[in-house]
């Protein structure tokens, strides 16, 4: 298990190497630069200067070396816009993305799972029906469209809950989660469904119902026990996604979060935070990814047979190796 963990610790490394090129790459090919943005008042000498003091004289791969030059050394760079280390402001903003984002999965997890039980309990039934269209248009509803109709309705028309940022504590946080937590219900729920559908018409299950075990202890005990695996492959995709594709979202709603500061680094240019956000941000996902691998191991006894079997396996074979030495 601990050489999984570590082989998939070192694909981060061609991983973050793509990522930073291909944004260094996009933001060099968009027009304008960080210096059209801060010299505005500058005369023609001094933003000669400044283009040459950020490399902007010279090609982008050549700015990508020495940017990559500062990263292995763990330096992200210095925001061009707002004078401070990338790693700072990263760190500045990211309690506010973790805390959408876990309030979105939260929410769906709570509402998801027990509705995908019981739609999958209530096969073909007015509650599976129901939950199924239901759990369509929780994917087909943008969130930019459902994030704005949410404003619409409960800020503008009936005034209960703020249109923006993060001032009002828990009331600011219903809507930026509700918004991304939408879609993400959809998902679970379709996934809770057809995990528990599958595990429902299992022999062993009706082998408990024969022997006079309760209907629902098969279903909470038994059935969703062995359901729980595909269910957790979704919570940890989708954790990951709220973190990295809150950025819509997080801008719809002045979130002041990771996303909303890519934004703003796009559209003032600024190379050094965009790269280190979303290299951090990559980072984070493919850990979190590590820890859903993880989990499985606890859950599902097979994959640990799997892995004691892989380790039992590599030593009879060094020592058939040796004998035919």
């Amino acid at each position: 298990m601990h050489k999984y963990i570590i082989k998939r610790i070192l694909m981060l490394i061609p991983v973050t190497i793509g990522v930073s090129l291909l944004v260094f790459v996009m933001l060099d090919l968009a027009p304008g630069t960080v210096v059209d943005i801060i010299g505005g008042e500058m005369t023609t000498e001094e933003i000669a200067e400044l283009n040459h003091e950020l490399g902007y004289d010279r090609s982008v791969f050549y700015r990508y070396f020495i940017y990559m030059k500062g990263l292995l050394h763990g330096d992200l760079g210095t925001s061009y816009i707002y004078k401070v280390d990338v790693w700072k402001l990263y760190m500045q903003r990211l309690p506010a993305t973790l805390q959408l984002a876990g309030a979105s999965v939260f929410l769906a997890i709570v509402l998801s799972i027990p509705l995908g039980i019981k739609a999958a309990t209530k096969h073909g039934g007015v509650t599976d029906n129901l939950s199924m269209v239901a759990a369509l248009l929780g994917l087909s509803m943008p969130n930019f469209w459902l994030g704005m109709m949410l404003i619409v309705l409960f800020s503008n028309q009936l005034g209960w809950l703020p249109s923006y940022g993060a001032t009002d504590g828990f009331k600011s946080l219903i809507l930026p989660a509700f918004t991304i937590g939408t879609g993400l219900m959809a998902t679970l729920t379709r996934t809770t469904r057809s995990s528990m559908l599958d595990v429902l018409r299992a022999d062993y299950l009706r082998t408990a119902r024969s022997k006079g075990v309760p209907e629902k202890k098969v279903v909470k005990k038994h059935a969703l026990k062995n359901a729980l695996i595909p269910i957790i492959t979704i919570i940890g995709t989708q954790l990951g996604n709220a973190v990295g594709g809150a950025v819509v979202t997080e801008n719809v709603f002045a979130w002041p979060g990771v996303g909303r500061l890519i934004i703003d680094a796009i559209n003032q240019r600024d190379t050094n935070t965009v790269t280190g956000c979303i290299i951090m941000t990559t980072v984070m996902i493919c850990i979190i990814q590590v820890v859903v691998d993880v989990v499985y191991a606890f859950v599902d006894p097979r994959l640990r047979a799997q892995y004691a079997s892989a380790k039992t396996r590599k030593k009879p074979e060094k020592v058939q190796g040796g004998a035919a030495a």
